[in-house]
């Protein structure tokens, strides 16, 4: 097949002839690599863009995550690393083309599939149906996006070129109809002038395609001549697309690091491009779900679980986690090359990476002295209702003793810390099933906390549509239920208001803080292993979650985010912490590959 070279095609549609895509009147090949602007800093975008080019690629595929750009109804934030529009045209200026998918629910390993957590406190409201609040809410947030991104369609001159409806919904359900109105609203949002696309497995493809749009399939290594055979069986006569293909996995908390064969890929993506076939390869650099924003699966049969996924979203992509080539880039950037006969771009100049020494979190503060006012309730109730999105919620109540029996929390979201006048007294993990422990009162008053960390809400699978966090069900002890609640929002947004601090040790749940010092600024890993789990911040931002039953030990910092002189970490830890060192590596520190037993 015939192609152009990128910079010659740009600024026009793709349309449709037949079995193929059509550019400037030639058949046309996308070669794309899946990429989210929301998962790397706005200041490495264009280095990213750059290395696409680099690796053969001629678009650029990147969903929008919309809990990010809505955090609250109404309000919406395109600034800084929420600027799709600034994105989109980087990638133009690259000579790439645009693939977008906006939702409204993405999946990709992110918090509650990008669903905004406000959704979830309307217990009547259900994601992903015709229900007319869920449906007024998405129209909401596509008029908006479309005042971003429509005029830079590639019918206006601009380079998206296509578009999804929704995302992998045949996975979830079969309401044609409620496709149907997701793509009305996508056209009236400005999105319909061009390619529009649903994507599905192979398996499932009939659920969720719609009369006139493109159908493209999603399938993982060493399946694609089985998804591509079932793709021409359901659509004989439309061009032949991977819309991902996972040339790579993401990794779970408890489980080992995923790794994958990039020589099998290669041969794999050899064989799609030989055949013709248009391909995304999903990720092309996967990043980082910074702060709390990973996602978590759970399938729903019997011996599924939750399994909230890693901070780290590096996927075994062509790109590390911190934007660097992998082996696997080389091997797709020559099968490239050989498919199109297009001499690949040069790489831009490396990103410059450093070591930290050794530095020691010499300060605590207790969380105990920094609980913000409480909201009295007769029962306890989910995070949302208390207009909190993520982070820790912790449940108080007063107990009478003498008692000894279960106290029951039910299906905690997602993990939770049992303490009797402070003292802890056990865990409940959402991913190993537990429900309750066994608890002893002595005689007298006692004050029950429970502190509960939401993990991660669920991204995949029937289960997404219940994404309350903290606690949901009734709190029972020995049976009876116990009444009169205490809860203490902790969204953790900031360490600056954080008081209390002191040298001395500090049992329990705490911040700890300390400094270290740079003359210039480069990317680093800040290991983390000495904490058991929670989070971190530097200079105020939240590089993600800590937890050490593995596989990750470290957290990816960014240059951009430092400065020349002293930078501040604050770590939230579960367990006591006294004078943790914290140092910084050139590379992803891991723990052994083999699952570690949970604390």
């Amino acid at each position: 097949m015939a192609l152009l070279s990128p910079s010659s095609y740009a600024n026009t549609s793709i349309t449709i002839e037949g079995n193929h895509f059509i550019r400037a009147g030639k058949p046309h090949q996308i070669i794309s690599g899946s990429m989210d602007f929301q998962r790397i800093p706005r200041a490495y975008w264009q280095d990213r863009l750059q290395k696409a080019r680099a690796m053969g690629l001629n678009a650029i595929t990147t969903y929008v995550f919309w809990n990010a750009v809505e955090p609250k109804p109404g309000q919406f934030d395109f600034s800084d690393n929420n600027d799709v529009a600034a994105f989109v045209r980087m990638a133009q200026a690259q000579g790439l083309d645009v693939i977008l998918r906006p939702g409204p629910y993405v999946c990709a390993e992110w918090e509650a599939g990008g669903f905004p957590a406000w959704l979830f406190a309307d217990p009547h409201l259900h994601v992903r149906t015709q229900d007319p609040k869920y449906l007024q809410a998405v129209e909401r947030y596509f008029q908006r996006l479309g005042k971003e991104l429509a005029p830079l369609m590639a019918s206006h001159g601009g380079p998206i070129v296509a578009v999804q409806v929704e995302n992998e919904y045949g996975s979830y359900g079969d309401d044609r109809a409620y496709m149907e109105q997701i793509h009305q609203a996508l056209i009236r949002a400005g999105f319909g002038a061009d390619l529009m696309f649903t994507s599905d497995g192979a398996d499932l493809l009939n659920n969720d395609a719609l009369s006139g749009v493109l159908a493209v399939v999603n399938f993982g290594t060493g399946e694609a001549k089985g998804a591509f055979a079932k793709l021409k069986a359901f659509r004989p006569d439309q061009p032949k697309m991977a819309g991902e293909y996972w040339a790579g996995w993401f990794d779970h908390w408890g489980e080992p690091h995923a790794q994958t064969d990039a020589n099998v890929q290669a041969k794999e993506l050899a064989w799609m491009l030989s055949q013709g076939y248009s391909v995304n390869i999903y990720m092309f650099e996967g990043g980082t779900s910074f702060g709390f924003m990973n996602g978590a699966n759970f399938q729903g049969n019997p011996s599924d679980h939750y399994a909230p996924q890693t901070t780290s979203y590096d996927y075994d992509a062509p790109l590390d986690e911190a934007g660097r080539p992998k082996p696997k880039f080389a091997k797709f950037r020559d099968v490239i090359a050989k498919a199109t006969g297009i001499k690949p771009t040069p790489l831009p100049t490396p990103t410059s990476f450093m070591g930290v020494p050794a530095f020691t979190l010499t300060e605590s503060a207790s969380l105990w002295d920094n609980l913000p006012e409480p909201v009295t309730t007769e029962q306890p109730q989910p995070m949302e209702q208390f207009g909190q999105a993520y982070g820790y919620i912790l449940y108080r109540t007063q107990l009478a003793g003498p008692v000894s029996g279960e106290l029951y929390i039910g299906e905690v979201r997602d993990y939770a810390m049992v303490y009797v006048d402070r003292k802890l007294i056990g865990t409940v993990d959402r991913r190993l099933k537990q429900v309750s422990l066994p608890i002893t009162l002595d005689a007298g008053p006692h004050t029950l906390d429970m502190l509960v960390e939401n993990t991660g809400r669920i991204n995949y699978g029937p289960h997404l549509a219940d994404g309350r966090a903290g606690l949901v069900d009734p709190v029972l002890l020995d049976g009876k239920e116990l009444h009169g609640w205490q809860t203490y929002a902790l969204p953790m947004t900031s360490p600056d208001a954080i008081r209390g601090w002191t040298t001395q040790p500090v049992a329990g749940p705490a911040f700890h803080r300390g400094h270290f010092k740079i003359t210039s600024t480069a990317d680093t890993f800040l290991d983390v292993g000495a904490f058991s789990k929670g989070f971190a911040w530097v200079n105020g931002r939240n590089l993600g979650r800590i937890w050490d039953i593995g596989p990750q030990r470290s957290l990816y910092l960014p240059a951009p985010w430092l400065e020349q002189g002293d930078n501040t970490v604050v770590v939230f830890d579960l367990q006591t912490t006294k004078d943790a060192v914290v140092r910084g590596g050139t590379k992803q520190f891991w723990y052994r590959s083999d699952v570690k037993t949970p604390k």
